[in-house]
């Protein structure tokens, strides 16, 4: 075996390590608004919440801190190739884990809360989703073709690259809306209209959107959306045939 093709497995190894970590986000990201809305209505009888945070005072809560805890080890196991991106890292991460140690309070409004503990939760849920619409909108479309995949993704057509720069487009901006729709309902919408609005999860649904855009983004990032990454293993193993 030579040094090159020792140095192409290592390289391959770890490329296909960053995809692992990459699904797992997406897919646990994916599973929680499930696991919350209509799993704990059918296990548990408990009716749609007026947001995510909410589920904390349910039986439900071990399920939502387990859910972000994973989210944030798993972005903690993520690492990005520059600087700026270490920084959205670890302020994801820090965020998801304070989300899930933080609770929000009791029966009580995101914007007014009655414990300090309360607004570190509002001010984590914020920044937790900016830092994903970050990721989507900055982070992964400038990796496309300028990291240590270049070599993974060489063998991909620029319409599969032009697809997936989309996904992450449309995901960032989808996430961006939901904040900016959540943000209108708290501080613009008249009272009378924000108590029905609340009756009917709209924050919840708004979130369960936002959720699921930042996981087509990690899912497609890992290639399980727009799964490209055998052209490179095919001539991984043309080499190791001599072919």
């Amino acid at each position: 075996m030579t040094n090159s093709f020792k140095l192409r497995h290592s390289s391959e190894s770890l490329v296909l390590s960053y995809l692992e970590i990459r699904r797992a986000i997406g897919y646990v990201g994916f599973s929680l608004p499930i696991l919350l809305g209509p799993v704990g209505w059918a296990v548990f009888g408990i009716g749609i919440q007026e947001n995510m945070s909410s589920y904390y005072h349910t039986p439900m809560r071990d399920v939502f801190v387990g859910v972000m805890c994973a989210i944030g080890i798993f972005l903690y196991c993520y690492r990005g190739t520059s600087r700026v991106e270490g920084w959205t890292r670890n302020l994801s991460c820090l965020s998801a884990i304070g989300i899930a140690l933080c609770p929000l309070d009791a029966h009580s409004d995101p914007m007014y809360q009655r414990t300090i503990v309360g607004y570190l939760h509002t001010f984590a849920g914020g920044t937790f989703f900016l830092t994903l619409a970050i990721y989507s909108l900055v982070h992964f479309p400038q990796r496309a073709v300028s990291t240590s995949e270049s070599d993974i993704e060489s063998g991909t057509s620029n319409l599969d690259r032009i697809a997936r720069n989309s996904v992450y487009i449309i995901s960032g901006l989808t996430i961006l809306g939901c904040m900016a729709t959540i943000g209108i309902c708290f501080f613009l919408v008249p009272t009378k209209v924000k108590v029905q609005l609340n009756a009917l999860g709209f924050v919840f649904w708004m979130e369960w959107l936002a959720v699921w855009a930042f996981s087509a983004a990690w899912l497609t990032k890992g290639r399980a959306i727009f799964d490209d990454v055998m052209v490179p293993l095919k001539k991984l193993t043309h080499i190791v045939h001599g072919e």
